[in-house]
Formats: C-alpha cells, sequence, structure tokens
C-alpha cells in the first residue's frame, strides 16, 4: 500500500515527524518499505499564464510566447513542446530558477530570439520518470504568480507500506488514518459523506446466481456524464502518488475511491450491456477479451459479471474492454460489490494478472462498504463529470455474507500472554479505538465480550484480540523475560558427519554451491528425469516453475546453460536439497546432495593442462565425500542404464547394495535438446547415505613388516573392476591391509577385447611376520578363483 503522509494528515495528523510516523507504523506491526519524496528538489518555479504563442522567425519547431508570471511585466520565452499554446497556465520557471539535477536557468539566446526563463514539462520537474513530449498543462484556475511547488503541495512523501495478507483492511487511507488514530489516540475525519438523491428512476436489472460468491451487489445508473472532463489536478496527484497511473474521468474516480476507502469498483458503459447483469460461474468455452487486450479463455470456476449475451468481467479481478467506459461513453453503471475471499482467491493469477482489485477482494473487503463507496463516487462523478444519479440498486444474500462475530476477552489470558497486566480501561480504550465494541462487560471477573467489525477478518479467537492490545499498546512496552525452564540436553549422533562439513570438502575440491528454485520447468523435468512422478503447482509463478522437482538435476542443469550463456566454460557446481516424489496425497519429500562438472579439468594457468574433465573426475570427487564417512567399503558403483546419462558412462551407486543415487555423463540426445555443445557431468545421492557414518576408532599399529605382491590380470573388457576386486578381498584373507588398482592396459601383448588389469596387494600381520608360504597360498586361491569367477590370466 502506497499513499501522501499529506492525504493522510487530511485524516488524521499526530504531532510526528515523516520517520518517527514510519517508525511507529512499522512498530505496530505495519512495516514500512520505503519514505520518499513525491517530487524531486527545485526552486523559483511559479505558475504563470501563456499570453501569446508565435512561430519562431528561424525555427520550425520552436514558438516565441509571452508569458505573465505575476512579476507585472510578460516575459519572453523560447519554447519547443509542441502542446503550448495562448491561455494555458503552466509552470515557469524564472530566471535563476534551479530545476532537478542542479540545473540553473538563465537569459538565453535561441536562434536569435531572447529567452528569459523556462516553461516547464512534468519530466523536467522530476514529477515523471519519462521524458514527458510535452509541457505541463495546469487548471484554469490555477493562480498566476503563486508558487508552483507550494500550490502543488509538492513538500509531500509517499509512504510504501508492506502489509501481511491478513490485513487487508488497511489497503486504504481510510484503513491507515484508523490505525494512526488509534496509536496516537486521535479522531478520525474521514471526508464528509452525502447521500445523492435520484434525479431519474432508470435501474439496471441485476440478478446474483452465484451468491454464496457474490452475497452483495450494489449499482447505480448515472446518465449524462461528460466523460472528457478533465480530471481534478488534486485527484490525479493522489493516484499519482499512491502509484496509479490517471485514465479519464470516469476511472480515476473509481480508483480514488479504492484508495481512499479500500473498496475496488468498476464502472460499465450502459450502452454496451444487454438486458440485465448476472452474477455467475463462468461457462464452458466462454472468451472474454479484457481491458489490457488480452483474450482469455474462461474456466468453468470463474466468478463473472455477466449481461443476457456475454461476460462483462472477471468479478473482483478486471473489466472486459467491450463494456469498458470510452470516448463514447455517456451513460454509466457503477458497480460496488463484495465477493467472498475464497471466491477470488487465485483466480487472477491462474490468468496471469494481479490488479489492485484482485489484490484486495482476495484479503477481504469489508461488506459494508459497498454502499458508502458507490454514494462517494457518485458524488464524485457528479462533481467532475455531471450527469445525473438513479436510484441505488442493492442484491444482497444476508445467509451468505460474513456472519457478526463476538470475542471472549479475559485478562488473565492477557496477562498469562503478555507477561504484564494491561488496566482494564487501557483495554478497552485500545479496542474501541480500532473499531471495536466492548459488551457484556464484567469488569469485575476481569472478562469482555468483544464485537469484531467487519472490516476485520482477520480477528476470530482471543489471541487475536491480545495481539491487537500488545500491538496498539507497544510491543517495545513490554517486559523482557527469559524463560525459567529446565531444558534437557537431546542426545546427539556423533557420528552423523554435519552437511556444513560436506559442503567444506566440496568447496575444497574448486565448487560453487548452488541454490536453485524447487519449482521446475515440466519440459526439462520430462527431460532429464521422465520417470519421476512430482505434483504440479496449482498457482506457478510462471509456466516454466509449474512442476516440484523430482530430481537436482534440472536445476544444475539450468545453472549450467545459465553460466556456459555467459562464457563461464569451466563451470563446477553443487547443491543440496529436497526433491518431490508421488502424487500430492503420497508424496515422498527427499533431501538430496547433487553436483555438475563441465570445461577444463584445471583453472587457465601457464602449468595447467587443456584436458577436459570425464567420468572419473566427477567420481573421484564424490569418492572423496564417501570417504568421509569412514565407510567406503560400504559404496559400490554399478553400471546401470538410466534415461537422461550417456549409456556407456552412467551407474548406480549404492550403499550396502542399497540404491541411493546415480552418477554419469549427460545423455548425447539430451544435450542435443539442451542446446549443450560440451559435455557435462552430474550426480545425485541420498543426503542421509552421505552423512551417515562412523565415529573413529584406534587400531595399534603392527611392528612386523608388511608383504606386498603385485599381480597383472587379463580379463575381458566388459569386466566390472569393482567385481574382481570384491573377489580379491575375499580369498586375500584377513590380514588384507591394502588392495591397490593402479594400472589398466590395452594394447600390444594384451589380445584385442581384453585388458590388463595391475594390482597391488598388501599383507601385514598385527602379532607375527607373515612367510612366503601362506603369502603364496593366498596368491594361488586368488588367481584361482579369478580364473573360474571371470576367465582372469596371469599375464606374461
Amino acid at each position: 500500500m502506497k499513499f501522501s503522509e499529506q492525504w493522510l494528515r487530511e485524516w488524521v495528523s499526530p504531532s510526528l515527524s515523516t520517520q518517527a510516523l514510519a517508525d511507529q507504523i512499522t512498530m505496530a506491526g505495519l512495516e514500512v518499505d520505503a519514505v520518499a519524496d513525491v517530487a524531486a528538489e527545485f526552486s523559483g518555479v511559479v505558475v504563470a499564464e501563456v499570453i501569446s504563442r508565435e512561430a519562431h522567425p528561424d525555427a520550425d519547431k520552436l514558438s516565441l510566447c509571452r508569458v505573465d508570471d505575476g512579476s507585472g511585466e510578460p516575459v519572453q520565452v523560447v519554447c519547443g513542446a509542441p502542446n503550448v499554446a495562448a491561455g494555458q497556465k503552466v509552470a515557469f520557471a524564472r530566471v535563476g530558477a534551479v530545476l532537478p539535477g542542479d540545473f540553473t536557468i538563465k537569459k538565453a539566446k535561441l536562434r536569435g530570439a531572447e529567452s528569459r526563463g523556462m516553461i516547464c514539462s512534468a519530466s523536467e520537474l522530476g514529477l515523471e520518470e519519462e521524458t514527458s513530449p510535452g509541457i505541463l498543462e495546469l487548471p484554469a484556475s490555477a493562480p498566476v504568480g503563486e508558487d508552483f511547488r507550494g500550490w502543488m503541495g509538492l513538500d509531500d512523501r509517499t509512504i510504501e507500506v508492506d502489509l501481511t495478507p491478513n490485513r487487508g483492511d488497511c489497503l486504504s487511507v481510510k484503513g491507515m488514518a484508523r490505525e494512526v488514530g488509534a496509536l496516537n489516540r486521535l479522531t478520525v475525519r474521514p471526508p464528509e459523506l452525502v447521500e445523492q438523491p435520484a434525479t431519474h428512476e432508470v435501474v439496471f436489472p441485476v440478478a446474483v446466481s452465484a451468491p454464496e460468491a457474490c452475497p452483495r451487489y450494489v449499482g447505480r445508473v448515472v446518465r449524462g456524464i461528460d466523460v472528457s472532463a478533465e480530471t481534478p489536478l488534486w485527484m490525479v496527484e493522489r493516484l499519482r502518488r499512491s502509484g496509479v497511473r490517471p485514465i479519464n474521468a470516469v476511472v480515476d474516480i473509481t480508483n480514488y475511491v479504492m484508495l481512499e476507502l479500500g473498496q475496488p469498483m468498476h464502472a460499465f458503459d450502459l450502452a454496451n450491456l444487454a438486458q440485465a447483469i448476472d452474477v455467475r460461474h463462468a461457462r464452458d468455452g466462454e472468451t472474454l477479451v479484457l481491458l489490457d487486450g488480452q483474450e482469455v479463455t474462461l474456466r468453468a470456476d470463474t466468478l463473472l459479471i455477466a449481461d443476457a449475451e456475454k461476460p462483462l468481467a472477471i468479478a473482483g479481478v478486471m473489466g472486459g474492454e467491450h463494456s469498458g467506459v470510452s470516448d463514447a461513453t455517456r451513460d454509466v453503471f457503477l458497480e460496488s460489490a463484495f465477493f467472498a475471499p475464497l471466491a477470488v482467491a487465485g483466480q487472477a493469477r491462474t490468468y496471469g494478472l494481479h490488479t489492485d482489485a484482485s489484490h484486495r477482494f482476495e484479503r477481504g473487503v469489508d461488506p459494508d462498504l459497498t454502499l458508502p463507496a458507490i454514494e462517494r463516487a457518485t458524488a464524485l462523478l457528479l462533481a467532475i463529470a455531471g450527469g445525473e444519479a438513479g436510484p441505488i440498486s442493492e442484491t444482497v444474500s444476508p445467509d451468505h455474507l460474513p456472519a457478526a462475530r463476538r470475542v471472549t476477552l479475559r485478562a488473565a489470558r492477557v496477562q498469562q500472554c503478555l507477561d504484564m497486566a494491561i488496566p482494564d480501561a487501557d483495554m478497552v480504550d485500545i479496542l474501541e479505538r480500532l473499531g471495536m465494541r466492548v459488551v457484556d462487560a464484567d469488569a469485575d471477573a476481569g472478562v469482555w465480550q468483544v464485537e469484531v467489525p467487519s472490516w476485520r477478518f482477520d480477528v476470530a479467537i482471543e489471541e487475536d484480540l491480545i495481539e491487537e492490545l500488545a500491538r496498539i499498546y507497544g510491543y517495545n512496552r513490554l517486559p523482557v523475560r527469559r524463560p525459567a525452564a529446565r531444558l534437557a540436553l537431546s542426545a546427539d549422533d556423533e557420528a552423523r558427519r554435519p552437511l556444513a562439513q560436506l559442503r567444506r570438502q566440496f568447496v575444497a575440491r574448486g565448487y560453487q554451491e548452488a541454490i536453485s528454485y524447487s519449482f521446475v520447468a515440466p519440459d526439462l523435468q520430462a527431460l532429464l528425469a521422465p520417470d519421476a512422478v512430482a505434483p504440479r503447482l496449482a498457482n506457478p509463478i510462471s509456466s516454466d516453475m509449474s512442476v516440484m522437482r523430482a530430481s537436482l538435476f534440472p536445476g544444475l542443469v539450468k545453472a549450467l546453460m545459465h553460466n556456459l550463456n555467459r562464457q563461464q566454460n569451466r563451470v563446477r557446481l553443487f547443491e543440496t536439497g529436497l526433491v518431490f516424489r508421488g502424487e500430492l496425497d503420497a508424496l515422498e519429500q527427499t533431501a538430496m546432495v547433487g553436483a555438475l562438472v563441465c570445461g577444463s579439468r584445471d583453472p587457465e594457468g601457464w602449468t595447467a593442462g587443456r584436458d577436459t574433465v570425464d567420468f572419473f573426475d566427477l567420481k573421484g570427487d564424490l569418492e572423496s565425500i564417501l570417504a568421509m564417512s569412514g565407510q567406503g567399503g560400504q559404496w559400490r558403483f554399478e553400471a546401470q542404464p538410466h534415461p537422461a546419462l550417456h549409456p556407456g558412462q552412467s551407474a548406480r551407486v549404492l550403499r550396502d547394495g542399497v540404491p541411493v543415487g546415480w552418477i554419469g555423463a549427460l545423455h548425447p540426445a539430451v544435450r542435443s535438446e539442451l542446446g549443450l555443445k560440451v559435455d557435462a557431468f552430474v550426480f545425485e545421492v541420498e543426503q542421509e547415505a552421505l552423512v551417515a557414518g562412523q565415529l573413529p576408532r584406534f587400531v595399534p599399529l603392527s611392528r612386523y613388516p608388511e608383504v606386498r605382491r603385485d599381480l597383472a590380470l587379463v580379463v575381458a573388457e566388459d569386466v566390472p573392476v569393482q567385481a574382481l576386486l570384491d573377489t580379491l578381498r575375499e580369498q586375500a584373507g584377513e590380514w588384507l591391509a591394502d588392495l591397490a588398482l593402479f594400472d589398466v592396459y590395452q594394447g600390444a601383448g594384451v589380445a584385442e577385447g581384453y585388458k590388463s588389469l595391475a594390482l597391488g596387494l598388501t599383507w601385514q600381520h598385527p602379532s607375527r611376520t607373515l612367510n612366503d608360504e601362506e603369502i603364496n597360498q593366498l596368491v594361488d586361491a586368488i588367481v584361482a578363483e579369478s580364473k573360474r569367477r571371470f576367465g582372469a590370466e596371469l599375464r606374461g
């Protein structure tokens, strides 16, 4: 909510500076986001009248103007604006004036003609961000010679408040004034509301086919308006300072009432309405061209304002182009309605819209505000655009209006929650200043019955009233207490490694952490995790963020593409986060750790090679993470196909035989679909498997020598090395201290289709020296079993 401080102070004006007022509003729970001047600094600008305008003799696009600036003598000015004309009231910068940007006006000659001053545009005075095509035209009533800044009230500030969704009652100047009045014990002075008598009998029929969604609908016909009437400058300025762009007098008035009272309104061109208004739900296949020119196909759950022939507007969101006010409009039908928040919640977003009206209706608008709002709008419309008002028609369903609420408040409960007692008189005063009525009070027992006003949708239970007391009484006045409690220490699993430790290991190996959204594009997820089932969002931020991620791969790949598009060709990323699998009623959320690498193996440098990373670089990084658990022997990599990974470079990651992740290179078809021209390698492992470890324990060092044997076994090239290593460990006995693969060879001396694996085996006994006969028996058993299982032969 953005509003002018001057506008607010017309309703209630505490003796506080702007900053003190903003701080007070923030401390009351309505956070002030920004306070800004409504105009840049300038001086020496006055209201003036253009007496005459003639073409410049030596320049086609310049004019010679004589201006009355109130000094008693006309001033000649050279002006290049196309819209300058005799008889206009303008903002005139005299010689010596200082405009925004520290620009000083001096006497000058333009194409030989003397110019003493400047006729200003809105952008030159800092009133608009975009460059104005012409000068700022002022109303005919503007007083010549008056200081322009003072006459326009530009020594003003805008206050922007970031309201939580439960405080829709503050989305208006009226609501903010009510809060400021309550905080400062001041009376709020609203503008006088005068009922406008009907001067004709025309009533446009209204029916409400969906009373549960629209319990109250108020309308009024105003005939004979002048839609070309100029919106008063004071209203234009208040709209501008509230962030609303002026359009025409009728639309500006409905926007002004919305900002002032909080009631969104709409004006229909009566000539474009057929027979009767009907508030109903959309029918399948109906379409509507909105005021912004967008054509939408309406869903059956969308609440509409329609006539006998066609939809006119999406209720509580936006009107249609066909029935809106245009230059040809002479009669209007003013609408002021109450829509149930749940009936319109999310409707705007499903059509890619967000309007001031939907923002308010979704949070709740006072159901008792419809009649005052239409009276206020009628009064403004008649004063500005003329016309004749008809009788007000009201269609109401009392059974569907929000029921009046009465909440019990106990002084003992207030003291328990706030840890202090607020005097009874103060509590009653605070509640009444907020618009609540205290009835059936039993002061002796410290119990009150409080009637909640219609605009406070968020007050339903006793704790809500206590929160209101704390807000207005002042959070800073509440006592500070430390809890007096015996807090038992919870058991800590020391074997579990903190996630921060894994992060540090990634960073130590040259990775940077990526943090991506938990929702991704459905086509990207289908490409990288085609078998995954994940929930779709009902109201996504955008179409490419409409499904919950079932894998970390989409976010990492999107981050890779973002970097490659910005010439960052060496990418090493890791991410931790939840993935979501299954339908909503059986959703599984699993914490995962993923990583992605591509580009050169080493950072650029004169000592670095130019080799690119491969599968084993990423596998080595993952193994360094696995080794931190102290249980490296529990982990296995088994070659298995994955639809998004290269068939020859894809492996399942297992712990104790249980699948916990994947590692591999992106499939060439996937890279082609994404437009990636470089190889990329990814892995994803369940976080729980990575953080589970074991406590280190001391093992005495043997004082006896090690015995090492090196074996070169020739096996078929499709034999997994891991399977061979497992066999060696089985046959090597309990004294095997180390087993290492230190070479893989294919070439001369090794038959085609085979590979030579060089393995180093180290034994060590804790209490004696091993002899050659024992080692030879173990080696013979290893060779025999390797030959039986894999057809392995000793090389050479």
